[in-house]
C-alpha cells in the first residue's frame, strides 16, 4: 500500500473535490472522526468544513494547513470497506492525527479502489502537530497495515517510485533525443487521449511537440510523427526527432490505435462528469484565465490553451491528472468549447452556463444530531457567499494532486508548471 500525504490552505476546496466523486457515484462517505453530525444524517461540503472551522479560526501561522491523503492498496486487493474505515483510523492515529477531525471518502472510479482522508494538521489551539519524519513514519505504518490484513507490500514499488516520474524536457541539459524518449515511450501506458490535439497538450506539458508528415513513398502515401522539444515559452528549441527512433509504441500507426482504443474507453467513463463539474465551477466562480488555472491546477487538472497570432482562443485541453484522460473543451460539453473561453478572458462576456448541483452523500451515524438540521447547499452558492476572514473559505481549489496511479509524482510536476507559469509571465 502506498500513501500520499498533501497538504493545501484550501480546506473547502479537498472536500469538494471528494463530494463531487460522491456526487457521480465514483464515491462514497465511509468514516467521519470527530465530525459535527446532522439530524438527517445527510452532510453538505459546507456541514462538513464547519467541523473544522474552531481548529482554522485558532490557527495561528501555519499556512498549508489542510490535510488531503490518500492510502492506495495494490490493485490486487480486495479490500473490504470495514477494512478500508480500521485502517483509515490506524494510520490517523499512529500519524498523530487520532484527535482531530477528519472525513473518509472511498473512491471507486477507477479500477483500482482508494481512500482518501481530508483534515488539518493544526489543533484546537492552533498549534501545528508535528510532522517531523513524516514519510519515513507513513511507509511505517503501511508496512504494518500491509502485515496486519495481508496486503500485497509495496516496498519495492515506492523504493523505485523516483524512477518512473514523467518529467519536462529540458533542452539545455542535454542528451535530448533519451529525454523524449522516457515521455513517449510510456504516456500511452498512463493517459488516454482521443485527437492528435489532446496528445500534443499532453506533451506540452513535457516541453514537446508532435507534428503529422505525410508524402509519397514509391506511389504510396505515407504518413509519419515528428517529435520536437520546445522551451518555456512554448517555442521549437531543436532539431526534430523522427518517431522511429523511439519505436512503435511513439509511431503514428500505434497512436491511431491508441485513439480509437481511448474513445471506446471513454465513451461512457463516469469521470468525464466529474471532471466537467470541476471545471464547470471554476469557470463560474474565477473571473480571469489564470484564477482559473490555478484554480483546476490545485485539484490536478492541467489546462492547455491554443490562441493565433491575433490572440484569439481557438482550442482548449483539460489534462485531468486524476483519472489520467485527456479532454477537448468541446468534447466534454458544448458549453466548453474554445469560444466560450474565447468570449469571456477576451471580449468579457460571461457564459451563462448551467450551475452543478453538488448532491449530498448520507453518512451513516446512530446519534441524533446536535446542529439544527439546513437545507442542503449548492456548491457554488456557498463559494460566492461565504466568505471566512480568516481564510476558511477560498475559491474552489486546494487540493493537491496525488497519485492516482502509483508511478506519477503529480505534487513535483505541479510545482514545476507553477514556475513555468511564472517565468511566462515575467516573460511578456
Amino acid at each position: 500500500m502506498i500513501a500520499k500525504i498533501g497538504r493545501s490552505g484550501n480546506l473547502y476546496g479537498a472536500l469538494a473535490y471528494n463530494q463531487l466523486k460522491v456526487e457521480n457515484e465514483n464515491g462514497q462517505i465511509l468514516f467521519a472522526n470527530k465530525m459535527i453530525e446532522t439530524a438527517s444524517g445527510h452532510y453538505s461540503v459546507a456541514q462538513l468544513a464547519q467541523s473544522f472551522a474552531p481548529y482554522l479560526i485558532a490557527n495561528r501561522n501555519t499556512e498549508k494547513h489542510t490535510l488531503h491523503i490518500s492510502l492506495n492498496p495494490d490493485p490486487n486487493d480486495k479490500v473490504s470497506d470495514d477494512k478500508f474505515r480500521e485502517m483509515a483510523e490506524q494510520y490517523m492515529r499512529e500519524m498523530g492525527y487520532s484527535e482531530q477531525p477528519f472525513v473518509v471518502f472511498k473512491h471507486t472510479d477507477i479500477d483500482r479502489s482508494h481512500i482518501h482522508i481530508v483534515s488539518v494538521c493544526v489543533d484546537e489551539q492552533g498549534k501545528k502537530i508535528s510532522d517531523k519524519f513524516e514519510k519515513m513514519r507513513s511507509m511505517n505504518v503501511c508496512r504494518e497495515l500491509e502485515r496486519k490484513h495481508g496486503l500485497i507490500l509495496a516496498t519495492d514499488k515506492e523504493r523505485n517510485q523516483t524512477d518512473k516520474v514523467f518529467r519536462p524536457v529540458d533542452y539545455r541539459a542535454g542528451d535530448v533525443k533519451s529525454q523524449i524518449a522516457s515521455v513517449v515511450r510510456h504516456l500511452p501506458n498512463y493517459y488516454q487521449y482521443q485527437t492528435l490535439g489532446e496528445y500534443n497538450a499532453l506533451l506540452s506539458l513535457f516541453n514537446i511537440t508532435a507534428e503529422k508528415i505525410e508524402g509519397e513513398l514509391q506511389g504510396k502515401m505515407q504518413q509519419g510523427l515528428l517529435y520536437i522539444p520546445l522551451n518555456e515559452k512554448g517555442e521549437r528549441a531543436g532539431h526534430p526527432f523522427k518517431a522511429s527512433l523511439f519505436g512503435k509504441s511513439a509511431g503514428f500507426p500505434a497512436l491511431e490505435l491508441h485513439f480509437a482504443k481511448c474513445k471506446t474507453a471513454l465513451k461512457d467513463t463516469p469521470t468525464k462528469q466529474t471532471l466537467k463539474s470541476a471545471v464547470t465551477i471554476a469557470l463560474k466562480s474565477t473571473s480571469d484565465e489564470l484564477s482559473f488555472k490555478k484554480q483546476l491546477a490545485e485539484q490536478g487538472i492541467n489546462v492547455v490553451v491554443r490562441r493565433n497570432d491575433a490572440r484569439r482562443i481557438y482550442g482548449i485541453t483539460f489534462i485531468d491528472h486524476n483519472s489520467k484522460a485527456v479532454w477537448n473543451g468541446s468534447r466534454l460539453a458544448t458549453e466548453l468549447s474554445a469560444n466560450t473561453f474565447n468570449d469571456y478572458w477576451n471580449n468579457n462576456i460571461k457564459p451563462e452556463i448551467k450551475e452543478p448541483v453538488v448532491l449530498q452523500p448520507k453518512l451513516s451515524t446512530s446519534n441524533d444530531a446536535d446542529l439544527p438540521a439546513e437545507e442542503p447547499h449548492h456548491l457554488f452558492d456557498f463559494l460566492t457567499t461565504e466568505k471566512h476572514e480568516d481564510g476558511l473559505v477560498e475559491a474552489l481549489g486546494g487540493l493537491l494532486p496525488e497519485a492516482q496511479g502509483e508511478d506519477y509524482e503529480e505534487l513535483d510536476f505541479a510545482n514545476k508548471m507553477k514556475k513555468k507559469r511564472k517565468r511566462q509571465r515575467g516573460q511578456k
